[in-house]
């Protein structure tokens, strides 16, 4: 969808707490309520080009390049891609979009997961009017998550070794030079075509990640993993949709949904689809996303 909008797209870059640049796309209605979205890793902005599309008719949608990916600037030493300093980056973009209004937040995997930093924040949360998230825990939860798993019954021991099956990937960014080889070789992008196609939606909307954002994005895993093995007790009562694709080999849907605990506003709904939904199906999420967004400001049930 690159290059096709209907609506006009300006751009604007703004500065982190440690001078890096953040580059910012925004389009759509300015006087109406703002949806910011945040991609994942190893994606650009243009992941939510087809969302975008959509949600542009109604409202002002607003995308980032997050630190390391894309146009935007990326730091010099994998500490920059702490958690923190994401979700710090997040609520810069809020505050210049929309400064007299909280926005709705969309967003998927890595965004998701830096989003869910954001709005169990008591220090920014009070930015934020909603929060639907697709693929992407929150990395406290996770690590809670993991725990009740272990002290559950054969289902719950079940679940868990499925989703390490799944979150295989993680260790193996853990290693030194191998992932690095594996991006440079062309090696992950023919695993991320082979994994597209398990949906059968992905057909003329394959994701081709950039090895430079591939490569940057390795910082993510590594600067953030210390969180799944002492997680903190990270609540909010910001309002939360999780979309679950039902196809994704990353996230299970378990650990994407079994959130209440957190959460208390949640709203769950179990979506067709693999992970890289929002390009797949881009016309599902814009649908689930403004039906939440309404229904948070009132004007539906």
């Amino acid at each position: 969808m690159a290059g096709t909008s209907r609506h006009a797209i300006t751009g604007r870059t703004l500065d982190t707490v440690d001078g890096l640049q953040l580059n910012v796309q925004e389009r759509g209605q300015p006087d109406a309520p703002t949806v910011l979205a945040l991609h994942g890793y190893p994606d650009d902005h243009t992941v939510w080009d087809g969302v975008a599309e959509v949600l542009a008719e109604r409202y002002h949608v607003v995308t980032y390049d997050v630190r390391g990916a894309g146009s935007s600037g990326a730091p010099a030493h994998p500490d920059g891609y702490r958690v923190d300093l994401l979700a710090d980056d997040l609520r810069r973009v809020a505050d210049a979009v929309s400064p007299d209004a909280a926005v709705h937040l969309l967003a998927h995997d890595w965004g998701s997961v830096q989003t869910w930093h954001a709005v169990t924040d008591p220090a920014h949360r009070d930015r934020f009017a909603s929060f639907t998230s697709i693929s992407g825990p929150c990395l406290d939860h996770i690590g809670h998550w993991v725990r009740g798993k272990l002290r559950g019954g054969p289902k719950s021991l079940a679940q868990l070794a499925k989703q390490l099956v799944f979150s295989g990937y993680i260790g193996f960014f853990q290693l030194p030079k191998l992932p690095e080889l594996a991006w440079r070789s062309g090696l992950m992008n023919r695993l991320i075509a082979v994994l597209e196609r398990l949906d059968r939606g992905s057909a003329g909307n394959r994701t081709v990640p950039v090895v430079r954002d591939g490569l940057n994005g390795l910082s993510l895993y590594r600067a953030n993993s210390g969180v799944l093995t002492d997680p903190g007790e990270r609540s909010t009562d910001v309002p939360v949709q999780v979309l679950a694709p039902s196809g994704d080999p990353f996230v299970s849907p378990a650990l994407q949904t079994e959130v209440g605990r957190w959460v208390a506003d949640l709203r769950v709904r179990r979506l067709p689809g693999g992970h890289w939904v929002p390009r797949t199906r881009p016309d599902l999420i814009a649908w689930h996303t403004a039906d939440f967004v309404e229904h948070v400001r009132g004007e539906r049930s």
